[in-house]
């Protein structure tokens, strides 16, 4: 793991479609709500002035830092007992997060699914080619890198994950190119083998400019990096795990991917589709609805499509827990949602 690096004082930040997700969570005072993504705690902010007890997670050390080091502005994490606790670790581990803070059931649960603008912003993480910096993109700082893995893949592991990833059309194209353009160690490298193969000009602007093709590619990488469907597969289970009844669930997504597989999972808990993919829970064979109340997607207005650019793909979607017993993995216990149980 590289050195913890506080997010630099005065960075800002906006909450994408924070009063709909308010709004949707509903918080009141003594609740307990789990913020699955703190970054620079914007809805974790919301949600303790409304008086809810928060248990925040991210596997970012640079997030966690910057919150403990900061503790004047959140004095809730000082409060006996605390009303902001922390945890350093993957939002897919929030059954296990819970269960060592001694929580079983909770009243909410938010998710703001992919890269923060602070990590965006840091060009030494390596997620955007914005500015140049190291090609990284780790969210948790530690394991494989993006270089790693554009220098290391085999060209064909390389398209596909291109593919499945940020549904490039042109992925072997693509994959070709960087395997050609070896070693890549920055993210200006990168973009540029890209833009490269695709045949696009970077110095082209205006309206009827075409998409920057090497954004398609730096979701696609960072998502493979970072494991990032497979935590939500997970994390999705786990919300479901611990929200008690009438517990609400709100997650924010920003590509199609993400927004596709949260539909899929909601519209299947509450009985309203059968799945046939491996991130999706099967509903039949007499099981009840786990989730109810599924929100329509929910997208930025205008006002704050115009305050904050970054908001303009993302998608919110809410669902209310029923009392019905999570549908168990195979090899599992099925956990029961009645609060007389625990």
């Amino acid at each position: 793991m590289t050195g913890s690096r506080t997010i630099p004082e005065g960075t800002p930040h906006v909450p994408v479609l924070l009063e709909e997700v308010v709004a949707a969570l509903n918080p009141q005072g003594g609740d307990v709500i789990v913020d699955c993504t703190l970054g620079a705690g914007g809805y974790t902010r919301r949600l303790l002035d409304a008086g809810a007890t928060v248990h925040a997670f991210d596997r970012d050390p640079d997030a966690i830092a910057a919150i403990e080091e900061n503790r004047g502005k959140w004095p809730e994490l000082d409060l006996s007992p605390p009303r902001l606790v922390l945890h350093a670790r993957r939002f897919s581990e929030i059954v296990e997060g819970l269960e060592e803070a001694g929580v079983d059931q909770v009243d909410g649960v938010v998710m703001d699914i992919g890269v923060s603008s602070m990590q965006l912003d840091q060009a030494e993480r390596g997620f955007s080619f914005g500015a140049d910096g190291p090609l990284d993109m780790r969210m948790s700082q530690d394991g494989r890198s993006a270089a790693d893995f554009v220098n290391e893949g085999d060209e064909a592991e390389i398209a596909d994950v291109l593919f499945q990833y940020g549904e490039e059309r042109q992925s072997r194209r693509v994959a070709r190119a960087i395997v050609a353009a070896r070693p890549l160690t920055t993210t200006a490298e990168l973009a540029r083998a890209v833009r490269k193969a695709l045949g696009y000009n970077p110095a082209y602007k205006g309206s009827n400019a075409p998409k920057d093709p090497a954004i398609r590619t730096f979701q696609a990488i960072r998502i493979h990096v970072n494991g990032e469907l497979d935590e939500l597969e997970q994390c999705l289970s786990g919300a479901e795990a611990v929200l008690r009844e009438g517990g609400r669930l709100a997650v924010v997504t920003f590509h199609s991917l993400e927004d596709r597989m949260v539909k899929r999972f909601l519209r299947d808990a509450a009985g309203q589709g059968t799945s046939t993919s491996r991130h999706l829970p099967q509903v039949g064979g007499g099981m009840q609805p786990t989730f109810e109340t599924l929100s329509k997607a929910i997208r930025p207005g205008e006002a704050e499509l115009e305050a904050n650019p970054r908001s303009r793909s993302a998608t919110l979607r809410s669902a209310v827990r029923t009392q019905a017993p999570q549908k168990a993995p195979k090899g599992t216990t099925r956990r029961s949602n009645d609060r007389s149980a625990a």
